[in-house]
């Protein structure tokens, strides 16, 4: 999401109104059955650069795609919510807009529209998906309460949300560093009548109290030369988030309690250094886990410079780790 856009009054607020400026665009969407999902940058450079695909003829071309379109190319009630949404720039002699939506199981979430070089885009893609089904599995596995869980980097809200819904009695914390993904997870919340779930700024969990039935990240895991908030990960490899958030599970855990932390791993010479970071640090603790890669090759483009230069590939892996019950 562009930086202009998330300074303007429809979405700075601290808590989103009763009256959501985007209610209006989404239930048209919704109506018409609108569904886009989000490929990775590199894929949606591709398909834009296809002749033909430099204007927008439809609603995926324009709030999925991110493609400036002519006003004509939708309805003037669709434009109209597009304007009370505050979604529209001027491009040329048409328009475009500082958002996307995409769909999630039967969801739509907001995000940042494409490219995302601002450093505090919102991500939301492939990774999405993966991270999402991983949740529902986990979710569909849990037999136990939970009374708290907690997205640590809630990005655009999806975490959180399918928690929330699936635990409609739970209390759900969504925290970010990010404000601008904080006011996003708010207003996604809303729309999908997530009513347990609560946005709130913190560094990890610092900001936040108490222990937790359930935690759950999709932490950004590469190394980006610009620091982009959605997808530098820090260290040597990129890990460095993913572990800081084992470590602060680690401490917060309620009794019983699980972490589901999905991430991205740099394989060097076939080793995984990520998986013996973990055994390192979970070696003496009182713990059950399981450590399991659920898609060996992915952001292939990254290998040809940098810190990946010697990476084999980049896995997509999740980790689970089960607090044991206090006697």
């Amino acid at each position: 999401m562009d930086i202009p856009m998330l300074e303007r009054d429809a979405l700075s607020v601290s808590n989103i109104p009763q009256e959501n400026p985007f209610r209006p665009l989404i239930t048209m969407l919704r109506e018409m059955n609108y569904r886009f999902t989000t490929v990775t940058p590199a894929s949606h450079a591709r398909v834009n650069r296809r002749p033909g695909n430099e204007w927008a003829q439809d609603l995926q071309g324009i709030l999925g795609w991110s493609r400036p379109f002519q006003q004509h190319v939708v309805s003037p009630q669709m434009f109209e919510a597009m304007q009370v949404a505050d979604i529209l720039e001027a491009h040329g002699d048409g328009w475009r807009s500082r958002i996307r939506v995409s769909t999630l199981g039967d969801q739509l979430f907001i995000h940042s529209a494409y490219p995302t070089n601002e450093a505090d885009a919102v991500f939301f893609g492939p990774d999405t998906y993966r991270f999402a089904n991983a949740i529902e599995a986990q979710l569909r596995f849990e037999t136990g309460q939970i009374r708290r869980a907690v997205d640590i980097g809630s990005g655009a809200g999806p975490g959180a949300i399918l928690v929330a819904l699936a635990r409609p009695d739970a209390e759900v914390l969504a925290v970010d560093i990010n404000e601008a993904a904080l006011r996003l997870t708010r207003i996604n919340a809303e729309l999908a009548e997530a009513g347990n779930v609560k946005a709130c700024y913190s560094n990890l969990l610092d900001a936040v109290e108490g222990q937790f039935d359930l935690i759950v990240a999709n932490p950004p895991y590469l190394v980006d030369p610009s620091e982009r908030a959605y997808r530098h990960g820090g260290g040597p490899l990129g890990a460095g988030l993913s572990l800081a958030i084992l470590d602060t599970a680690l401490e917060r855990l309620a009794s019983g309690g699980t972490l589901l932390l999905y991430t991205g791993v740099a394989m060097i010479q076939g080793s995984d250094p990520f998986l013996e970071a973990v055994q390192a640090r979970l070696a003496n603790t009182n713990t059950v886990w399981r450590y399991r890669e659920i898609d060996p090759d992915v952001f292939g483009e990254e290998l040809d410079s940098g810190v990946y230069a010697q990476a084999d590939r980049i896995a997509a892996v999740v980790l689970t780790v089960t607090q044991s019950e206090s006697l």
